[in-house]
């Protein structure tokens, strides 16, 4: 058994107490079993709509920063291209270099900001996944389900599928404020030019 992945050990551990839960005497009789898909609920509930949207509004005003630098580099591209064939040699020398260094500095910013983009996406992602399991937890609770099984699943009727449910559940009860993290994330120190 310890060949099997971790996903795999986790759908053979669910299907065992789903086997040792139909043996048992008759108080189990009437085992109330869900199914739940997770990633639809990451994609749908307002909560994961808040928090991507959140993160656009975060990140948007560091976006336009990036697309403006993008333009003026293009820009004294062009320039340089245009004017390098009437320049000093040491003008010329000047001209590269200052180009090749705002070049540099726009490459850097640029992967800065995607690396601080999947950071907190990534911490986003996994508040969300907290919730979303506590809100099927709750909606289990309050429909009285014995078991909700999620991940590894490869075939399930829908008569056992809980999602609509839990996303109903969800909805009625609004997205939830944006988290603080959100507001406290450093912006990286600007490079004078």
């Amino acid at each position: 058994m310890s060949n099997f992945p971790t996903t795999q050990k986790g759908l053979l551990g669910a299907l065992l107490t789903l086997a040792a839960m139909i043996a048992a005497p008759a108080a189990h009789a009437q085992l109330k079993v869900g199914v739940v898909n997770l990633q639809q609920l990451a994609e749908e509930s307002p909560q994961a709509k808040l928090a991507m949207t959140s993160l656009e509004n975060e990140f948007k005003p560091r976006q336009r920063e990036i697309v403006t630098q993008e333009k003026e580099v293009k820009a004294r591209e062009e320039k340089f291209t245009r004017d390098s064939a009437v320049m000093s040699e040491s003008e010329r020398g000047k001209a590269e270099r200052e180009l090749r260094d705002a070049q540099r500095e726009l490459v850097r910013r640029k992967n800065e900001f995607v690396e601080d983009v999947n950071v907190r996406r990534n911490e986003e992602l996994q508040r969300l996944q907290k919730a979303l399991v506590l809100e099927v937890q709750t909606y289990a609770r309050a429909q009285g389900y014995d078991l909700i099984m999620s991940d590894g699943i490869i075939f399930a009727k829908d008569a056992f599928n809980i999602t609509p449910g839990v996303l109903t559940a969800m909805k009625s009860k609004g997205p939830a404020a944006p988290a603080p993290a959100a507001a406290t994330t450093p912006k990286p120190a600007e490079k004078k030019q």
